[in-house]
C-alpha cells in the first residue's frame, strides 16, 4: 500500500458516518463517467436469465498480463449505479477488464424469466458470470471484488468450493455486515437510525418485487410451494428487509424459516474457507453495519494470514469520499484503495512467479 491509502474525509461533513451514506445513497457519486460496455446474457438451470456487463480495459495492466475484475455490487444494484460506473471506469483505466453482475430483477428494463430473483447469499449467478470469463479468456487471472450485499455472495462463493479459487488472485469485500442472522436484531434498533435505514431499503426491495409480481405471483406461474397469494398482502405491508426476506426471498430456495435462511446464506460459515488474500473493508462509522458484527473480520485476520481488515474511522456505508471542504471528488478513497490492493496482489504474484522460474532454470543447469 502507498502513503496515499490513508484515508482522509472532507472537512465539515466527511466524518459524518450519515451524511457519507446519504450521499451515497442519493448521488452514488459526482460527475460519474460512462464506461462502454457489453451485456451478456446467461440462461440459469431453472429458467432464470442472468446479465452483466462486460467491459475491456483502457491500457495495459501494471504487470503486463491479462487480469479481469469479477465484481457484484449491494443490494438491488447493477452496472449502471454511478458508484459503478466510477468504479469500473478507474479500473479500466489501470488495465483491468470488468464483468459487473446485474443482480437478478434489479435492472428496470430486464424482464425476469423465472419466478425467482436475487436473494441475500445466492450465488449462481455470480458463479455463471465467473466460468463464462474463465472460458472466455482462458489466460485471464481473476480480481473479485463485492459491494455491501455483494461481499457476502463473493466470500461464500469462493468459500463454498475450492474449485472456485482457480485463477482468483485475490478478493475485495467492502462494507458487508457478514452474518446476516447477527444483523437481525441490530438492524431493528433505532440508535444510529439503523430502522429508518432499514424502511427505507425494504420499500425500496418491495417496489422492485412488485414490478415483477406477474413472474413472481401470476396465476399462470409455478411459484415455489410455500409461496402463496397471502405473502403478496404481507409484502404490501411489511416494513422491514426481515419481514421481505420471511415471506417472500427465502420461498424462492425453500428455506423453512428466515433463521435457517440467514444462516445458510451468510458467508460467516464460509469465511475460513478462502485460501486467496482476502481485504475485509468497513468503516467504524457504517450506520448499517453495526459495531458488534466488526469483530468477525477482526477476529479472522488475527487467526488468518491471508487476511486483512481495513477498518478507517469514517466513511460511512460505501461513501468514502474525499475532498478538501465542501464538495467531493468524483474517485474515492473506496476506488483507489481496491485498485492499489490488487495492483500490489498482482505484482507479488508476478514477482514469486518470476522467482519460482529462476528457481527452476538454477535448478536445471545444476
Amino acid at each position: 500500500m502507498t502513503p496515499s491509502s490513508r484515508y482522509i474525509p472532507p472537512l465539515i461533513w466527511g466524518k459524518s458516518g450519515h451524511i457519507q451514506t446519504a450521499l451515497y445513497g442519493k448521488m452514488g457519486r459526482v460527475r460519474s463517467p460512462h464506461p462502454y460496455g457489453h451485456r451478456k446474457f446467461l440462461t440459469m438451470p431453472d429458467g432464470a436469465t442472468a446479465t452483466f456487463d462486460l467491459f475491456e480495459p483502457q491500457s495495459e495492466h501494471c504487470t503486463g498480463e491479462d487480469v479481469t475484475m469479477v465484481i457484484c455490487p449491494g443490494i438491488a444494484n447493477h452496472s449502471e449505479k454511478q458508484y459503478i460506473r466510477t468504479f469500473v471506469d478507474y479500473a479500466q483505466k489501470n488495465g483491468y477488464r470488468c464483468a459487473v453482475l446485474n443482480h437478478l430483477g434489479a435492472l428496470p428494463n430486464i424482464e425476469l424469466t423465472s419466478p425467482r430473483m436475487f436473494t441475500y447469499g445466492c450465488t449462481w449467478e455470480f458463479g455463471a458470470m465467473v466460468n463464462y470469463i474463465k472460458k472466455t479468456y482462458p489466460q485471464t487471472q481473476l480480481v473479485v471484488v463485492g459491494f455491501s450485499l455483494g461481499g457476502n455472495i463473493v466470500c461464500k462463493y469462493l468459500g463454498e468450493s475450492q474449485a472456485n479459487q482457480e485463477r482468483v488472485l485475490c478478493c475485495v469485500s467492502v462494507c458487508q455486515g457478514y452474518s446476516a442472522l447477527r444483523a437481525q436484531e441490530t438492524f431493528m434498533q433505532w440508535d444510529q437510525c439503523r430502522r429508518f435505514y432499514n424502511f427505507l431499503m425494504a420499500d425500496n426491495m418491495k417496489k422492485i418485487i412488485l414490478s415483477h409480481r406477474q413472474v413472481l405471483f401470476g396465476d399462470n406461474v409455478k411459484k415455489p410451494q410455500s409461496l402463496s397469494d397471502a405473502d403478496l398482502s404481507k409484502l404490501y405491508t411489511a416494513t422491514s428487509l426481515m419481514q421481505i426476506d420471511d415471506n417472500v426471498m427465502r420461498k424462492f430456495h425453500g428455506y423453512s424459516s428466515l433463521k435457517e435462511y440467514y444462516e445458510e446464506e451468510s458467508c460467516l460459515h464460509y469465511l475460513h474457507r478462502i485460501y486467496v488474500p482476502l481485504l475485509l473493508v468497513n468503516a467504524a462509522d457504517d450506520p448499517l453495519v453495526h459495531e458488534s458484527l466488526l469483530s468477525i473480520p477482526r477476529a479472522l485476520s488475527e487467526k488468518r494470514e491471508n487476511v486483512m481488515h481495513v477498518l478507517p474511522l469514517h466513511g460511512g456505508h460505501l461513501g468514502f469520499f474525499e475532498g478538501s471542504v465542501l464538495f467531493p471528488e468524483p474517485l474515492t478513497w473506496m476506488d483507489k484503495l481496491v485498485v492499489q490492493y490488487a495492483n500490489a496482489i498482482c505484482q507479488w504474484e508476478k514477482t514469486k512467479s518470476h522467482c519460482s522460474d529462476t528457481e527452476q532454470a538454477v535448478s536445471g543447469q545444476e
